[in-house]
């Protein structure tokens, strides 16, 4: 059973020419929607492998718009935009990622004898436990250790790419950047009239009845 949004209807670009944007922030999100979904940093190889490991780490819902995580990943990588900060157990974020993923690759083939993307997910799961166990151990990594490389790049990065496309804020409610407008009304449980309105207890029951009619 597919599952209805939490936020029925609210589309956050919807937001793009009223108040609640600046020019800046137009910018930034325009720039986001638009970037390119071919690979500019990664090869061919290393793009199959970062596809599937974003797959694994955020699967979407195919009924909502998808969000082009690994697009991101590569054009913050293309661009070279660091967080200002690294662990120093790992080299820095690009040659980690190339190393990362070639590694996951070799640890695939090892195990099953097919690069990372041509597994089924059940063994993509299990490869990526026992990344962030430490439990990997092929000589691919160069001495970076693979529970480091999961926690601070894999799980940093994607998730970080997902959760700064307006398609994910559309799916969480979320309003983007409170400059200019910002927010009134900030106690618990209230909201203000431009932000998304969360459905009610029993709205998903009448949804799913209405669906089922209208089959």
């Amino acid at each position: 059973m597919t599952a209805l949004p939490r936020y029925p209807g609210y589309d956050v670009t919807m937001k793009r020419d009223t108040p609640s944007w600046d020019d800046v922030t137009r910018n930034v999100i325009d720039e986001r929607l638009a970037t390119p979904q071919n690979p500019h940093f990664f090869d061919a190889v290393e793009w199959r492998a970062l596809v599937a490991l974003c797959a694994c780490i955020v699967p979407q819902d195919r009924q909502r718009p998808a969000v082009p995580v690994a697009a991101l990943v590569d054009a913050r990588l293309e661009k070279n935009t660091g967080d200002g900060y690294r662990d120093a157990r790992l080299p820095p974020m690009r040659e980690a990622w190339r190393i990362g993923l070639h590694a996951i690759d070799a640890e695939s083939r090892a195990r099953h004898e097919l690069p990372f993307a041509s597994i089924e997910d059940p063994a993509r799961h299990a490869l990526l436990v026992d990344m962030q166990q430490g439990k990997l151990t092929s000589m691919e990594w160069r001495g970076m250790p693979p529970a480091v490389f999961f926690a601070e790049r894999v799980l940093h990065d994607i998730c970080g790419m997902y959760y700064a496309h307006p398609h994910a804020w559309s799916e969480i409610g979320f309003g983007g950047p409170a400059n200019p407008r910002g927010y009134v009304r900030m106690y618990f449980n209230r909201r203000d009239p431009w932000e998304a309105a969360e459905a009610k207890p029993g709205q998903e029951d009448e949804a799913r009845k209405e669906n089922r009619h209208v089959r």
